[in-house]
């Protein structure tokens, strides 16, 4: 079974491997778009307008857009996910403006055929299309678009990525697992306790799930915290993937811990080569559809909150209750659960043996919950690029106001 493993580098903080990156939405200010859970497709905020002027071509586009000066948009095409977000930046971090997030399934069926399928080309390309038409309207100024699992996979992934550019002028930069757990760690270092020696964070992806060691979060200019990755790791299995490979509907408590097993086998490697026995004063991060699921049936949500679920803090116990609710629920009664939906139904329960497979690897009693990831690590790595902070501090009027 194929994975990537990267051991710490006691002598630099990150040695070769650091991004020292991070982010996080302006507090106060909700994310419209990520992990919606119990929803198709989530489209917040319309097409605005813009003047034509004679702005650069944005990274990620074949041809220039009425650009504004302070819009970037980022852009995450994964195994079952479409997510766009554009925003602005604040004095301290930015602020969304426009988001959408659809359930495309880029990657079914690939784990058989190693193929993309017609038909889940055909879904990712309308979301993306879509997305081109906000990134349009929006007049963004800068952005950044990628694909992770699905193309890195395919044997037709280059052909894909050519038709997306046909189709929309989007240029999907296919990125590797490195760069994949770089994006998740710059997103969700805002949520590192900084009372803690670090955190384990973990990506559940549709195709492949990325595991970081976080060391205590950095700081450096007046942005977001910036991300001290000490060691990751790429697995090759996602909730689509494990789902196909062992069935999602139908899951017995033998066929769970067949999946958790699977995948203890593959975390124990990355353990050991980390040398990292217990993770002591650190806890968990978890950035997934699952992982906010498993938050939102916790606080009993009747509708899928990332105002409530994003940063909460969930205990071993709380886990261990949500968990078992879910193995005693049928695939119907999984598509009524307002913080699972139709489109996540057959999958969350592989979802929770990856979650669950990583808690057995890295056990801690506190794990705290991520609604965010690559796009906003996308996101702040743009901007700080820009120096968009450096500026910021030498203006200090600039408003961080979220009306």
């Amino acid at each position: 079974m194929r994975d990537e493993t990267h051991r710490p580098s006691p002598d630099k903080a990150c040695g070769d491997r650091a991004l020292s990156v991070g982010g996080e939405p302006e507090s106060g200010c909700p994310d419209l778009g990520p992990s919606i859970a119990a929803r198709d497709e989530v489209d917040c905020g319309g097409a605005g307008s813009a003047a034509p002027c004679a702005e650069p071509v944005p990274m990620g586009t074949r041809f220039g857009y009425p650009g504004s000066d302070n819009l970037y948009a980022a852009l995450d095409l994964g195994t079952n996910n479409c997510r766009l977000l554009v925003a602005r930046p604040t004095a301290r971090n930015f602020r969304v403006v426009d988001a959408f997030s659809r359930i495309v399934r880029l990657g079914e069926g690939l784990g058989a055929s190693g193929r993309l399928s017609a038909a889940a080309m055909g879904r990712a390309v309308g979301a993306l299309e879509v997305c081109a038409g906000k990134i349009q309207a929006r007049g963004v100024k800068r952005m950044r678009v990628i694909a992770t699992e699905a193309c890195r996979a395919a044997a037709n992934g280059d052909e894909f990525c050519s038709v997306v550019e046909d189709r929309t002028g989007l240029v999907l930069e296919v990125v590797d697992r490195r760069t994949e757990a770089g994006l998740a760690a710059a997103g969700c270092a805002p949520l590192v306790d900084p009372n803690c020696d670090g955190a384990i964070l973990f990506d559940i992806g549709g195709g492949s799930t990325e595991v970081v060691w976080l060391g205590r979060r950095a700081a450096g200019d007046d942005g977001p915290p910036r991300a001290r990755i000490r060691s990751w790791a790429s697995l090759p299995v996602g909730v689509v993937s494990l789902a196909e490979r062992h069935g999602g509907v139908k899951v017995s408590c033998d066929l769970f811990h067949r999946m958790v097993a699977e995948v203890v086998d593959m975390l124990e490697g990355v353990r050991q080569s980390w040398g990292l026995r217990q993770p002591g004063r650190m806890h968990l991060l978890g950035t997934s559809g699952t992982v906010t699921t498993v938050a939102g049936i916790h606080l009993g949500l009747d509708r899928y909150d990332r105002t409530r679920v994003d940063g909460a803090w969930l205990y071993a116990d709380d886990i261990c209750e949500v968990v078992d609710r879910l193995m005693g629920m049928s695939f119907e009664e999984r598509v009524s659960n307002p913080c699972i939906g139709a489109q996540r139904a057959d999958l969350v329960l592989a979802g929770c043996a990856i979650m669950e497979a990583v808690r057995e690897t890295f056990p801690a009693e506190r794990l705290r919950v991520a609604d965010r990831g690559l796009r906003e690590g996308m996101l702040v790595q743009l901007m700080r690029a820009d120096g968009v902070w450096k500026r910021h501090r030498a203006q200090p009027s600039y408003s961080e106001s979220c009306t």
